[in-house]
């Protein structure tokens, strides 16, 4: 399955996202095709899509069914790779307690660039852990309120977000970033809110972690260490 899923990933019908398996809007079309007519329509796309990858100018590539595909064994053993980090990386972050998860948000907002003026202490923390500005003084608007929660297996509901949205002032902006997942009313909460408010799930902290890794100085890198590796790949 993992194999032919290659198939409908290049016929557009198919996203893979960190072991997640979503389909498309195009996906949710062929389907009322039913599954053989479904089959020869993801197989003919990945053949043009195969033979572009091998600057072959042919309409379809002369790719067999029936014979390993060296592109596909490739394209797997990457997606496999890029799981089985992203899984270790996750169960490292499960390992933090809620404090040291706090420093790593407060870390990652210092690598883009903001400036930290608080990180809660232990304690009540009135319903923001991290205050950060775009400027050293905190003269220039927004300033950006975030709370932080370190609930790997939750889901953070639309309560949640409310109570971030009460504590904002004018010249605030609010950011919600947990280890976790949000609900589709959290997620509306926020999208129709007046106020903004930027949700941040695990998987995308662990992301933009990543992406401003090399801008941290070393002792925040040690929080969540990575060890960068190239393999062989494509563009695609």
């Amino acid at each position: 399955m993992h194999f032919t899923s290659v198939d409908y990933v290049k016929a557009g019908y198919l996203l893979k996202k960190k072991g997640h398996w979503l389909i498309t809007p195009e996906g949710e079309e062929v389907i009322k095709l039913g599954a053989e007519k479904m089959q020869d329509k993801a197989q003919q796309q990945y053949r043009a899509w195969r033979a572009m990858y091998d600057n072959r100018g042919e309409t379809q590539a002369n790719v067999s069914d029936e014979t390993p595909d060296p592109v596909k064994e490739t394209i797997i053993e990457l997606e496999n790779l890029e799981e089985q980090a992203n899984n270790g990386i996750r169960e490292f972050l499960r390992g933090k307690n809620p404090y040291e998860f706090q420093d790593m948000v407060a870390a990652l907002l210092k690598a883009m660039g903001y400036y930290i003026q608080s990180v809660a202490p232990k304690g009540k923390d009135g319903g923001v852990d991290v205050v950060a500005y775009v400027d050293p003084l905190g003269a220039q608007t927004p300033r950006i309120k975030v709370q932080v929660k370190h609930r790997p297996d939750a889901v953070i509901g639309a309560p949640d977000v409310r109570s971030l949205l009460g504590v904002l002032r004018a010249g605030d902006i609010a950011l919600f970033v947990t280890s976790g997942s949000y609900s589709p009313d959290a997620k509306n909460t926020a999208a129709s809110s007046r106020e903004f408010i930027r949700l941040i799930d695990g998987d995308e902290f662990i992301e933009m972690w990543q992406t401003y890794y090399d801008k941290m100085n070393d002792d925040d890198k040690n929080m969540l260490p990575l060890k960068r590796i190239a393999f062989l790949g494509n563009n695609e």
